[in-house]
């Protein structure tokens, strides 16, 4: 393995250690005692997914127990007004443009957590034990003013992780800490599984089928993110002729899906700030839309289908710009047989692009959803659902890309250097 990319997995791996660490660092002035026994009562619901995406780190209140969806809202937030304003749109793309946008949501992501911080720990005072131990050992102004700043700094902290990772490891750096919190969950979950199995509540023939389905759907996640159009191009007789020494991509590949894990990660995203901030409250109407918003309701998992879909359109209308395509085609003097070249071309691939988003979103939100549905109607007594299941896989696949085309980059480096 070349020296780069072992270092830069390396790096990969020493930010990911560090985020585990930070999962353990809880806020100061909560009974940890308290919140143990109150996830153990609430594992199924809203707290319970923010759990696992976390790595656990919510029922240890750590200081990174908001994760690193804040940053993602913000996100969501400013995609949504590039692709409504032109001029922010125009910022996006430009170099020094975009440092200024990344700033932005840097910005936006702290107001977020300041929200959420202050919704989470005002939460927390209502929150007691089985003994009638308050969850708050602090004033609770006092409370408020040190859990904010602690879930601030944590969550800032995962924002710099996820940015040095991106930059000088392998990956996307915030995908990966989705990533890394989940599969950290794996075997407290494998060891919960074997436990009900002991006590009589599970069937082992219900374990092997669950088994089953988690396969099957890993696998059909990794067939369709495999799956692309080829859309044939040719090229003129002159163009072959300058560049017959080299390798001249003969066809446009257009994916199944184009969005990737954005869509999955998106909807989870907005679906669980509601459901998180509501999760302390004792109003009738706010625990009435907190159990709507119920991870193992079906309310919730129809949303879950619907915002997967939205944003599958949303970002690969954002990532895959046909008139580009069309433009840079035509200056390589190529074409694509049957269509003529410029503004055919770009209406050609968004139609083709447009069919398959359908599909592809379709498949996102299957993935999302089915699963749960199955597992439901097993009688599986713990929340399961797709979009971990997807997640982990897409990051494991776009990871194990990145890392293919580093080497062939290296291999391409060397050659140049050396000679054939």
């Amino acid at each position: 393995m070349n020296k780069d990319l072992l270092n830069k997995i390396l790096i990969t791996l020493g930010f990911i250690l560090i985020y585990r660490i930070l999962a353990y660092v809880p806020v100061p002035g909560v009974d940890l005692n308290v919140i143990k026994e109150f996830f153990d009562s609430n594992s199924n619901n809203a707290l319970g997914m923010a759990n696992m995406f976390s790595g656990n780190a919510v029922e240890r209140m750590s200081i990174i127990s908001l994760g690193i969806m804040p940053y993602i809202t913000a996100s969501i937030i400013m995609e949504l007004l590039a692709a409504t304003f032109p001029a922010l749109g125009k910022m996006k793309k430009e170099r020094d443009g975009m440092q200024k946008y990344m700033q932005i949501i840097r910005y936006a992501t702290i107001v977020i957590t300041i929200i959420q911080a202050i919704g989470v720990s005002m939460g927390l005072n209502s929150m007691t034990g089985r003994n009638g131990d308050s969850a708050i050992m602090l004033d609770m102004d006092t409370f408020i003013a040190i859990a904010t700043v602690s879930m601030v700094s944590g969550t800032v902290l995962l924002m710099w992780i996820g940015e040095q990772i991106t930059q000088k490891g392998i990956g996307n750096g915030i995908s990966l800490i989705i990533f890394a919190g989940i599969v950290s969950a794996i075997p407290s979950a494998i060891g919960g599984t074997i436990d009900l199995v002991n006590n009589g509540q599970m069937n082992f023939l219900t374990v092997i089928a669950l088994l089953v389905i988690i396969l099957a759907t890993v696998g059909f996640i990794i067939y369709v993110e495999l799956a692309e159009r080829r859309v044939p191009v040719s090229y003129s007789r002159k163009v072959m002729m300058q560049n017959q020494n080299k390798k001249i991509m003969n066809y446009i590949p257009i994916k199944l899906n184009l969005s990737g894990v954005i869509p999955v990660i998106f909807a989870s995203a907005i679906l669980m700030f509601p459901a998180t901030i509501l999760q302390g409250s004792k109003s009738e109407t706010m625990i009435m839309i907190s159990d709507f918003l119920n991870p193992n309701s079906y309310t919730f998992n129809l949303l879950t289908f619907l915002f997967v879909v939205f944003f599958a359109y949303f970002y690969a209308s954002i990532t895959f710009n046909a008139k580009d395509i069309a433009e840079n085609l035509k200056k390589q003097g190529g074409f694509i047989p049957g269509v003529r070249p410029g503004g055919s071309t770009a209406e050609f691939l968004n139609d083709t692009a447009s069919k398959l988003t359908f599909w592809g979103s379709v498949y996102l939100g299957a993935v999302a959803t089915v699963p749960w549905l199955i597992v439901k109607a097993m009688g599986v007594p713990f929340f399961f659902g797709g979009v971990a299941v997807m997640i982990v896989v897409q990051v494991a696949i776009d990871t194990m890309r990145k890392i293919e085309a580093q080497q062939y980059m290296n291999k391409y480096n060397t050659l140049s250097a050396v000679g054939l």
